[in-house]
């Protein structure tokens, strides 16, 4: 059923999309000939693009114009030509006429017309009736005559307004005659010093002779604007389709490619496809997702094969037959290919080709290529033949590629898989098709891949053949990384039971593999269950590769259920093998997974270190899924929300992000739609703790969108876990309660503790943030109790929050035992413990509230600088708070206005980086809450507050050299040394950061001093 929809609903988009600055212009435009400067605009695009609902839309604002305006009303006179009209005198004219009589009264057109009478009587006869005594003109010859008319129709449009703004809207001019085209000519040659605008729309694919005159006339004289249309983007076509169906989340990514491959991004095809495809059951909404048909099966809506059939009818009857061969091979089809097939001399061809050009049908792509214009003409075409038509002709375009290149090269491993298959020659689709399905596998056309397989499959059924092994893991292996869950999990199935039969002892390792990795995305322990298995069968096979992915998979399931000594010893183990073997490949994913696993341990320089390895080998080996997971994880080496708290690191913040961003380019690059979620929520998880907002905001918002598209629970708890962090962070606490809840459940389901462990650290954050500490306390209790180690930074995460409880309820002394225990745990072998600013303010606070000050004070400078150094504002500007309320216990009060000053500077910077005005007010006004109250300043602090900082001495100084005075004069007029004022001077260039008298003379005029 239709989500958001009642049955039986029109369908078609209410608002407006992808035509802001086409709107905004025609405003712009209208407003301009409102006052007074006439103008002639003309809208152009192809039919279905949209020109008639633009111009309703800016029709349906004038009202708010009008308010804006000096003039009350707008009149506006519509006129529209239809197919016949080319054959017909002044029809769009006659059909304004019409429009004006019927909707003004004779009193008011009698006013109009005046000596206009006889002329427009002799137009439109409908006139005598209201001027019976009317007589008609004298005859003149037809040049005088048409001249005589057009100067009575632009006098009574010109009195028709009475003086106020007048639009005259004719439609679809490329079907006007050329009496009306002349008339608007001359029209738009009379209009410019008047509020008069001409409003003509045209379908720039159907532009007759005349038509061609018309618009080179209006060009060389310059008289009109014109407003081109295009077609929508994807993106713009994902909107309409979201805002038709009033979907929750953006359509699916594969729906969103059928339609706009259908489509071509033009509205009225997309309103009318979708209403054809819903009304026939092509397409369904189900499980939360829209679902389809194979392209090919889609039924072309009647309105839509009539919009073909029309330019069709413009053509010959060979250049048809010519088209439907063409629609046979595809969207895209090669000059010699369709020779070849037509039996056509290259004369005739060229000549049939440059006809369908012409008409608007297909365009040349380069020299030996072309393409169907629409994708809509070619199914038209298509579904036009009979089925035994096309099967023929499918076989044809498969032998004749053979026979072109009996090598078959990969370019044409995808068209004779699928023409051969269309042709129902199955024994070579049992040959092409797995390896056109690995190639599109290998360039991450992975629902191409898909379809690939699956003809294989179907060819084997009907050659009763055994369907080949391999083709079923590949599918899947395309499945798993589409998330297709199910899809995927039957056919690791179907391949591993029949491997087992057959003893294949290599494909059943592979699919026990690959199921427990597709598992870690919906149930961890599941997942371990497929690991061990395969570990199992690894250890009596000789074969130390597979051996060494085996150890691989179950350290890394390991790592994410947080038993991190098991996980380094089986990457360790894996290391060694990879390492005797030279395998580049396996030796950039251990070192890959390596440093993931030493990173979650705290040891981040180390886990820096393996992931620069990983990288330069990945980078050798051409590896893109490899190089984006390692540059995410390389990414979060500095800070991230996921090894929060973070250690102090001297990596370079802005070296780190460049990986974060490259990985996210090559995830889009190659349109792994997984990898893109991975590559978006790392990087949002370390944009956070710095105060990036913003960007971390939009990014978590788009992987949470795609993750719930892909359906990939893992992702969509990590996206959750981003936006309730970043949420926490902005002080939005019922925001991240929401999405921290919201990954609790998911982690509970999914059951990896590494995910648990750092929501529940947040969640609990949160509560405490709130004052519901008896919600934080039974968090706590329940998923992580007293004896959790402390081996993760997600475990860490956990004490810090119980040791945040402990103060809450007035517990310094044991929030304190809870910190020194956790500092002493991020200590490595051989290593001092580094600096985590979040754990050292903790342990602060809790110092201070057992009268231990000094200590505290020496924590707070080490954490304050720690967090400086590594940008991360959201605790900097904490932290600040915490110094300066100590710095004024003991009565340093200087220095603790100081540290607030600096708090307020921060909280301001980061409110810059929260674009919702609402959101931002409500940061602020809660961080300001947290600050002791600012004294007010004194009219003289105002004053330099005003000016840079500059005293009244200076800013006096200032405005002299402003005005040209020496340092000579400067001493004389204000009875000080030249070596003072050379002081002054230096002061004021230092304060305002400046290098020269000329900026400060600049800057003094600006603030207004030389008025003073």
């Amino acid at each position: 059923m239709r989500m958001g929809l009642p049955l039986h609903t029109p369908i078609s988009c209410p608002i407006l999309i992808g035509r802001h600055q086409q709107l905004e212009a025609l405003i712009h435009l209208i407003k301009q000939a409102c006052s007074g400067q006439g103008q002639t605009v003309l809208l152009a695009g192809e039919a279905g693009i949209g020109k008639s609902r633009l111009v309703t839309e800016v029709i349906a604002r004038l009202p708010l114009l009008q308010q804006q305006s000096e003039y009350s009303a707008v009149t506006i006179v519509k006129g529209r030509c239809f197919e016949p009209d080319h054959a017909y005198p002044y029809a769009p004219v006659l059909d304004a006429l019409e429009s004006v009589f019927a909707s003004h009264s004779p009193e008011a057109l009698a006013t109009c017309v005046g000596p206009a009478c006889p002329e427009l009587i002799q137009l439109y006869p409908a006139f005598s009736s209201l001027w019976p005594a009317c007589t008609s003109a004298p005859a003149l010859d037809a040049d005088q005559e048409k001249r005589r008319l057009f100067q009575a129709l632009t006098h009574f449009l010109m009195r028709l307004s009475a003086g106020k703004p007048l639009i005259l809207f004719i439609e679809d001019i490329h079907w006007s005659d050329e009496t009306s085209l002349e008339f608007l000519l001359y029209l738009a040659h009379r209009l410019t010093s008047r509020p008069f605008l001409l409003l003509l729309t045209y379908r720039n694919e159907e532009v007759r002779p005349e038509l061609t005159r018309f618009l080179a006339q209006l060009d060389r004289s310059r008289l009109a604007i014109e407003v081109p249309l295009t077609r929508l983007s994807i993106a713009d076509v994902g909107m309409m389709i979201r805002e038709i169906f009033a979907l929750p989340h953006p359509a699916h990514t594969d729906f969103l490619n059928m339609i706009f491959a259908l489509t071509d991004g033009n509205p009225f095809f997309i309103e009318e496809v979708l209403k054809s495809l819903e009304m026939d059951g092509d397409v369904f909404y189900a499980d939360g997702r829209w679902k389809r048909k194979p392209l090919n099966a889609l039924h072309i809506p009647r309105s839509v094969q009539i919009a073909v059939q029309r330019r069709l009818d413009h053509v010959t009857p060979a250049a048809r037959e010519l088209l439907a061969v063409a629609a046979v091979i595809g969207q895209r089809f090669s000059f010699p290919l369709l020779q070849q097939l037509t039996r056509q001399d290259e004369r005739k061809m060229l000549d049939l080709i440059k006809e369908l050009i012409k008409a608007q049908l297909i365009v040349e792509e380069s020299e030996d290529v072309f393409l169907f214009r629409h994708a809509l003409t070619r199914q038209a075409m298509y579904n036009d033949l009979l089925a035994r038509e096309r099967k023929a002709h499918h076989l044809a375009i498969a032998q004749t590629l053979v026979a072109i290149s009996p090598d078959v090269p990969d370019t044409l491993l995808a068209d004779l898989a699928y023409h051969f298959y269309m042709a129902g020659e199955w024994a070579s689709v049992l040959e092409y098709a797995p390896r056109a399905g690995m190639q599109a596998q290998q360039l991450y056309s992975l629902r191409a891949a898909c379809e690939h397989f699956t003809h294989a499959l179907e060819a084997a059924h009907h050659l009763a053949v055994p369907p080949p092994l391999s083709v079923y893991r590949a599918r899947a292996q395309a499945y798993g990384m589409l998330s297709e869950f199910e899809l995927a999990s039957h056919d690791y199935e179907q391949a591993l039971t029949a491997a087992r039969a057959l003893n294949d002892r290599t494909m059943e390792w592979h699919c026990l593999n690959s199921q427990g990795v597709l598992w870690t995305g919906h149930h961890y322990l599941r997942a371990g269950d497929f690991f061990q298995q395969a570990l199992e069968l690894a250890r009596v096979m000789d074969d130390p590769s597979i051996l060494g992915q085996s150890l691989n998979r179950l350290g890394n399931w390991h790592m994410n259920m947080e038993e991190l000594p098991e996980a380094l010893r089986y990457h360790q183990a894996a290391l060694t093998i990879f390492q005797e073997r030279n395998d580049v490949q396996r030796l950039a994913e251990t070192w890959d997974l390596l440093g993931l696993t030493q990173l979650v341990s705290g040891h981040l320089q180390e886990g820096a270190h393996a992931c620069e390895q990983a990288i330069v080998l990945f980078r050798q080996s051409g590896n893109q899924p490899g190089l984006i997971s390692c540059l995410a994880t390389r990414g979060m080496s500095g800070a991230s929300y996921l090894l929060y708290p973070p250690l102090f690191s001297s990596a370079h913040r802005s070296e780190l992000l460049r990986c974060g961003e490259e990985a996210l380019m090559i995830a889009r690059m190659i349109g792994w739609r997984i990898a893109e979620i991975n590559a978006l929520v790392y990087l949002g998880l370390s944009l956070g703790p710095l105060g990036e907002f913003e960007r971390a905001l939009e990014l978590a918002r788009t992987g949470l969108a795609l993750a719930v598209e892909m359906e990939h629970h893992v992702w969509v708890a990590f996206a959750h876990l981003l936006l309730g962090a970043l949420f926490l962070d902005c002080l939005a606490l019922r925001e991240a309660q929401h999405h921290l809840e919201h990954a609790l459940t998911l982690g509970k389901e999914i059951g990896a503790s590494l995910l648990l462990d750092v929501v529940a650290g947040f969640l609990a954050s949160t509560y405490i943030a709130q004052q519901s500490l008896s919600q934080a306390a039974t968090l706590l209790d329940t998923l992580c109790g007293p004896n959790l180690p402390r081996h993760t930074q997600m475990q860490r995460l956990i004490w810090c929050a119980r040791a945040e409880l402990a103060l809450a309820r007035h517990e310094p002394a044991e929030a304190l035992a809870i910190i020194e225990d956790t500092i002493a745990s991020t200590a490595s072998e051989g290593h001092e413990p580094g600096i985590s600013p979040r754990l050292w303010h903790v342990r602060a606070e809790a110092l201070a509230a057992l009268g231990r000050v000094e200590e505290a004070q020496a924590m707070l400078e080490a954490a304050l600088e720690a967090a400086h150094t590594q940008c991360l504002r959201p605790l900097y500007w904490r932290i600040s708070i915490s110094y300066g309320t100590i710095l004024r216990a003991q009565g340093w009060r200087k220095q603790a206005a100081q540290a607030f000053a600096e708090a307020h500077r921060t909280i301001e910077e980061l409110a810059m980086n929260i674009s919702d005005a609402a959101q931002r007010e409500h940061f602020l006004r809660q961080a300001r809450t947290q600050l002791p109250p600012l004294p007010t300043p004194s009219p003289r602090q105002l004053a330099k507050q005003t000016y840079g900082g500059l005293t009244a001495r200076e800013r006096q100084v200032a405005a002299l050299i402003a005005q040209g005075t020496s340092n000579h004069d400067l001493a004389n007029r204000l009875s000080l040394s030249e070596r003072t004022v050379e002081k002054h001077i230096e002061r004021i260039l230092l304060k305002l950061n400046f290098t020269s008298r000329t900026q400060i003379a600049v800057w003094a005029s600006e603030k207004g001093l030389l008025d003073n």
